[in-house]
């Protein structure tokens, strides 16, 4: 028992070294870090105002250590007391009770909280310009949250309670977890065994009707016996894979599309290998959207189409819809953007590291030496900004306490990574993610044409989600003011993937629609209106608008010149980094 206690201690304390180490590799690099963490104390040091703040925050640390001792004198004393610090409500880390009824783990936390709140204070009260101030701070939470007193078995509480209830054997459960971990270079944060696409996910019927080296055009079976003859095509992100709008039937967002009468398309993209690192965003352009109105169009006969895009696959959808009305052919009725940045002036927790050095670090790095960027280091790189839930949770219930993390639909899909082609996502990182030239008028140049957001003049349906930490809602509103149409926003509760796999059925989080445009986001806010259920039902009644007669559904997929190739959900989605 002692020596695979020990095992074990050794075991949870290289998880964690390695999680810190990799963070800076995902962003900045050690060198850059030491010297932006310098440069902090040497302002801390030099400037007498942010001596004194330093010095009056540790000041009233002290303080409030003097206060957390004496109340563990009062406890020993059976008086009451009030803790000192508390976890935020939304803190989930410290919510067993054991952590407030043993006055050990009690004073542990405490002192942690303690500790945490005394180096965000500095950091947030040193006189530094704001980027740099953004960036030591997004670091410095990573450090406090990888040394929470939970991530180790010495210090939760939780974790030596079950391995005392179990003789040992969570212990032995939690290292057999971690070794499997490490095999496979990844935290698990689902049961994989449990999913299979096209068995359990990914499964409402279609065909897949073209392909090229980038992409599967699914066309899905009607279950209505008359559809709207303007059909739907779905433009999924390239950042994992399409079926996140398609896990099980009650949360399929395809499925919903269907069974509400369209004829429904969708693009599943091709997970990229090396030798397809030179794809770009003219690629993604013609080869993608394009190229898929257009055999749409051919197998329906439709003269337009609405199209639908989500996250990054929104991003691509405005791109092409400035070049479509540059080149005056125009193959859509309609356009929605889910959860989509066209202006990246805040970008969310992401915007606090993104800089040039790391925008060169990666150009000179992954990118070069890869030609992608591998789907692995993508992952990493957005779990860290929600540490807590994505990465710490799972190292305390699968190695501290030998728990097999439970089958979850949306997490499974959120570990299924794709690669990046080089050259679009160098492009992207630079030209949209820095320097935000994607929302200037002509400012950048794709399928050599300048693009300009401001001609798109079709009607828009445009959805922000109130806890969205990529696609923050502030920055999906100001789409809103860059179309030259007619615009509808809605606000979705929770965040940029639960918020958007919101089915009406669920009746969960609920909506906003309806406040006053054209004043910014604070004021639509306060002016908009609540609703119970989910988004899917107002823009089906806004998209049907869209869509003209309905007609007979069509009795089969493709057509002969674009003829079924495989049953959905294809190849293309299977293929692993």
């Amino acid at each position: 028992m002692t020596e695979m206690s020990e095992l074990y201690v050794a075991a949870s304390k290289k998880a964690v070294e390695k999680t810190i180490q990799d963070a800076p590799n995902y962003f900045s690099d050690n060198l850059e870090l030491a010297i932006q963490y310098s440069n902090l104390f040497s302002e801390i040091a030099s400037n007498p105002d942010n001596t004194a703040k330093a010095q009056s925050l540790y000041v009233d640390f002290m303080k409030k250590q003097q206060d957390l001792w004496k109340n563990i004198m009062l406890r020993q004393q059976g008086k009451e007391h009030e803790p000192v610090i508390a976890p935020a409500p939304e803190d989930k880390r410290f919510k067993a009770p054991e952590w407030n009824e043993q006055p050990y783990f009690d004073f542990i936390k405490q002192n942690y909280l303690l500790v945490s709140e005394l180096m965000s204070n500095i950091v947030d009260s040193v006189d530094l310009d704001e980027r740099t101030k953004k960036k030591i701070g997004f670091y410095t939470k990573q450090y406090i949250d990888a040394f929470s007193p939970a991530n180790f078995l010495a210090t939760n509480p939780e974790a030596l309670k079950l391995a005392k209830e179990t003789n040992g054997q969570s212990i032995t459960e939690g290292l057999k977890n971690f070794l499997e971990d490490v095999a496979e270079g990844r935290i698990s944060q689902t049961d994989t065994t449990a999913f299979k696409l096209g068995e359990n996910l990914a499964v409402t019927p279609g065909e897949v009707v073209y392909e090229n080296e980038l992409i599967q055009l699914i066309q899905y079976t009607p279950t209505t016996k008359k559809v709207y003859e303007t059909p739907v095509l779905v433009i999924p992100p390239w950042i994992n894979k399409y079926y996140i709008l398609d896990l099980k039937p009650e949360n399929s967002y395809v499925k919903y599309i269907v069974d509400s009468g369209f004829t429904t398309f969708l693009i599943s993209w091709k997970n990229p290998t090396r030798e397809l690192g030179h794809l770009g965003f003219d690629d993604y352009v013609e080869k993608a959207v394009f190229k898929a109105s257009e055999v749409i169009q051919s197998i329906t006969k439709a003269k337009k189409i609405n199209a639908v895009g989500y996250c990054l696959g929104g991003t691509l959808l405005s791109i092409a819809l400035s070049v479509a009305y540059s080149r005056k052919n125009v193959p859509f009725q309609s356009a929605t953007f889910l959860a989509t940045m066209i202006d990246f002036s805040d970008v969310g927790p992401m915007g606090d590291i993104i800089d040039e050095n790391l925008v060169k670090k990666i150009e000179n790095g992954e990118l070069k030496n890869e030609n992608l960027m591998r789907g692995k280091v993508m992952g990493g790189a957005f779990n860290m900004i929600r540490s807590n839930d994505l990465i710490w949770n799972y190292v305390a219930n699968s190695y501290l306490k030998g728990k097999k993390p439970a089958p979850f639909d949306i997490l499974y899909w959120n570990g299924d990574n794709t690669n990046l082609p080089a050259n679009m996502y160098g492009f992207y990182l630079r030209y949209m993610l820095l320097e935000n030239k994607l929302s200037r008028k002509n400012a950048l140049r794709i399928c050599d044409t300048p693009i300009d957001i401001g001609k798109i003049e079709l009607p828009t349906f445009v959805v922000g989600t109130s806890e969205d930490h990529i696609s923050p809602p502030a920055t999906t509103f100001t789409t809103t003011e860059l179309f030259s149409g007619p615009v509808e926003y809605v606000l979705g509760g929770s965040g940029h993937v639960m918020g958007i796999v919101n089915p009406p059925a669920k009746k969960k989080y609920g909506y906003s629609r309806g406040g006053e445009m054209g004043k910014g986001f604070e004021q639509w806010r306060k002016t908009a209106k609540q609703f119970e259920g989910s988004w899917w039902t107002p823009w089906t009644e806004w998209v049907k608008k869209q869509s003209g007669k309905e007609i007979a559904a069509p009795a089969k997929a493709g057509n002969a010149q674009y003829k079924v190739i495989e049953h959905a959900p294809g190849r293309y989605v299977k293929e692993q980094c």
